[in-house]
This record gives C-alpha cells, sequence and structure tokens, in this order.
C-alpha cells in the first residue's frame, strides 16, 4: 500500500514535470489545487537542490556546511520572493490592459515558466560541480553560476514565449504583457539577487547569511564600477 501509494506520488510529480518541459501547462481542470500544491513543493525542493550545490564552493580550502545551508534557503526564497513581487504589476497592468478575463491562463503561463526554469537550473547543477572541482577561483565560480543563471532564465522565456502563444492569438496585447513581464521579473530578480547575497560565498571571508550591505541598490552598484572604468577610477 505505501509502496504503491508513494510510487503513485513519483508518478504525479514525473507528470507534473513532463508537462511543465513539454509546454502543456500544469494545474488545469479539476485537479488543478493538487497539481499546484505538488508543483510547488518540487520547485522548493530543486531550488534547495541548486542553492546546496552553488553553496558547495570552497576554493581550496574545506567545504563549509553553514554557507550550503544558506545558498540552499536562499535560493527558493530568491526565486519566490521575485516572482511575488512582479505579480501585483502583472495582475493590474493585464486588468487596465482589458486582459482580466484571461488572466488564470495568463497566470498558468508564468507559473509554468518559473517551473521551467527551475528545472533546467538544476538541471545544470553537475557542471557547476564540475566546474567547482576544476577552478578553485570564487570570481570563476560567481561568473559560471550567472551562466547557469542565465541559461535557465533564456529557458524560462523560452517556456513563456510557447505557453503565450494561445493568448497572443488570442489578443496581441498579450505579447505586451509576456515582455512586460519579463522585464519586471528580471529588474527585480537582479536587486534581489544582490540582497540575498552570498550564495557562493568567498573563502576567504566568514560565513554570513546576508552580507553588511545588503541593502545597497545594485544598478546604482554597476553604475559606479562602470564609470569607474570609464574614468579610470
Amino acid at each position: 500500500m505505501v509502496a504503491a501509494g508513494g510510487k503513485s506520488v513519483v508518478g504525479r510529480l514525473e507528470r507534473v514535470v513532463d508537462d511543465v518541459l513539454r509546454r502543456r501547462i500544469p494545474g488545469a481542470g479539476r485537479q488543478a489545487a493538487g497539481t499546484t500544491r505538488r508543483l510547488s513543493l518540487l520547485l522548493l525542493c530543486l531550488a534547495m537542490g541548486y542553492g546546496a550545490c552553488m553553496g558547495s564552493f570552497s576554493g581550496e580550502a574545506y567545504p563549509r556546511a553553514w554557507q550550503v545551508l544558506y545558498s540552499a534557503i536562499k535560493t527558493p526564497l530568491l526565486l519566490l520572493a521575485t516572482f511575488a513581487i512582479a505579480l501585483p504589476s502583472f495582475v493590474v497592468l493585464n486588468t487596465l490592459l482589458g486582459l482580466r478575463d484571461d488572466l488564470r491562463q495568463a497566470l498558468r503561463a508564468v507559473a509554468a515558466s518559473q517551473a521551467g526554469l527551475t528545472m533546467v537550473l538544476v538541471s545544470l547543477a553537475p557542471f557547476t560541480l564540475f566546474w567547482y572541482a576544476c577552478s578553485p577561483s570564487y570570481r570563476a565560480a560567481t561568473l559560471f553560476n550567472a551562466a547557469m543563471f542565465a541559461i535557465a532564465g533564456f529557458s524560462g522565456q523560452y517556456l513563456l514565449h510557447e505557453n503565450y502563444r494561445a493568448l497572443a492569438a488570442k489578443n496581441p496585447r498579450h505579447t505586451f504583457m509576456r515582455r512586460a513581464w519579463l522585464g519586471v521579473y528580471a529588474f527585480v530578480g537582479i536587486q534581489m539577487g544582490w540582497v540575498l547575497r552570498p550564495f557562493i560565498g568567498d573563502p576567504k571571508m566568514p560565513v554570513t547569511f546576508f552580507r553588511a550591505e545588503a541593502w545597497d541598490n545594485a544598478y546604482v552598484i554597476v553604475g559606479q564600477i562602470i564609470w569607474g572604468a570609464i574614468v579610470g577610477d
């Protein structure tokens, strides 16, 4: 009984993953609530898995268990907080553009793309671990993880484009909303990632959950770095 029940749960999770990656939006019909719960739990575990992988960088030092734990907590927090902050403006803009009747379908499309992003990200974890084994450089580890998030982000963008096909065919204004979501999500995500850092942790520095200057503005800092490079400071 237990084995059969466990096998049934695994089978349902596999179907959810397959639906997302094959661009079939899960969560429609009578079992929408159950599917949403399973998908949320799955994504939480996947995001924690990649976070733990990301925090396992140690350079030439010994692995730091607290950094692994902190990163495992903060990675799903990064994805969830970014989604939650970007969502209200998405709902309001859909309403202002007269797209409220399609809002439920649009939200499912956005949530499915977020799910796909997380699935792709965790699938890249073995490459991250391999990179850590090959290079002790903290800067290189940071850039490599940025590349992994970029790949996952582009994958999520592709899935959103595909999931929005029916909506865009129904009303061209949905194309604008898809692009608006991507812009807002990226803008919020960059700042949220800056606030929640470090995710990797410099082995030469003590392990902390947040940096002391966590609430700095990421865009101001980047602008200062670029300006300093231009004027030669």
